[in-house]
């Protein structure tokens, strides 16, 4: 398995198909929320089995905070550890830019994930495009 910054359109792409399967696909988000006007500005990660691309993630800089986003892995890769894999991957280019907090918005779903991983729920719950999230945060 190989997590890496995505430095190409293909890349990109890879990352957006993966995206679309778990987000559009299986989690019946619409798929004109899915990408959005923040892709430009964001550090965007691809992991691969061999060439096919499997997790997906992505950061912004955001007041001095890595806004983390978009984190998927598809579900015959779920509960191998790629997606902790990606987010210390994620969480280890923020401290590069000498960022000292991360920040996300979890599906209730996915909490007890972040919670293993250090992070803190900091909101209430809220909608977002339909499924329920908490913000958390981490010192990096």
């Amino acid at each position: 398995m190989v997590i890496k910054v995505v430095e190409s359109k293909s890349e990109l792409d890879d990352a957006f198909k993966v995206r679309y399967t778990v987000f559009v696909e299986e989690q019946k988000v619409p798929a004109e929320l899915e990408i959005d006007e923040n892709e430009k500005d964001a550090i965007h990660f691809v992991a691969y089995d061999e060439h096919t691309p499997v997790a997906a993630g992505r950061f912004r800089v955001l007041d001095q905070k890595a806004k983390v986003e978009r984190i998927c892995v598809l579900s015959s890769y779920r509960k191998t550890g790629l997606g902790q894999e990606l987010m210390i991957t994620i969480e280890k280019h923020a401290k590069k830019l000498e960022l000292t907090k991360t920040k996300l918005n979890a599906q209730l779903t996915a909490v007890g994930f972040y919670k293993k991983l250090g992070y803190e729920t900091v909101s209430e719950e809220f909608m977002d495009a339909g499924i329920p999230h908490v913000t958390m945060i981490k010192e990096l």
